[in-house]
């Protein structure tokens, strides 16, 4: 089996095959540093909107502008891959910026996927996905589990 963890270039290339067949591209992305259940039910439902998840994973730099320099906590690879062994997820690509709107605009997606806690207006990518006539779905987070409430716990009680 391909590796799901595939540059930009190999990934546009594998969708247009996909395209091609008829199949709807979903595109979510994230940090995804210390993968948790709200993370697995987050991409299980946003698997669940489409015959295909993309998965744009912040690098390390992207992370340490985002989250600051103690973030994060997981490589960039070992994130990957962790993500790619997940049956839900069919792609895992990296990306530098902050702001995922470049690798948006080359996916062209069917379905934008951000968590509900993200106004419509401020998800990257949303205009341009709707007015190219996708949509963009927003999923319930898992009350109480977050990655920075994981290192909360761990600092509390071992610290």
């Amino acid at each position: 089996m391909e590796s799901k963890i595939v540059s930009r270039a190999v990934l546009l290339e594998r969708l247009q095959g996909l395209r091609q067949a008829g199949r709807r591209v979903v595109f979510t992305n994230g940090c995804f540093d210390i993968l948790h259940a709200g993370h697995v039910r987050y991409l299980q439902a946003a698997r669940a909107c489409g015959d295909c998840l993309v998965v744009g994973l912040n690098s390390d730099r992207s992370v340490v502008a985002i989250k600051g320099p103690l973030r994060p906590i997981v490589s960039q690879q070992h994130r990957a891959a962790v993500l790619a062994a997940l049956a839900c997820v069919d792609f895992v690509t990296l990306f530098e910026r902050p702001e995922p709107g470049g690798l948006i605009a080359a996916v062209q997606p069917d379905v934008l996927v951000k968590g509900a806690d993200w106004e419509e207006a401020r998800i990257v990518g949303a205009a341009e996905v709707k007015a190219a006539g996708g949509e963009v779905v927003r999923i319930a987070l898992e009350p109480g589990i977050s990655t920075s409430a994981i290192i909360g716990r761990i600092v509390q009680r071992y610290c």
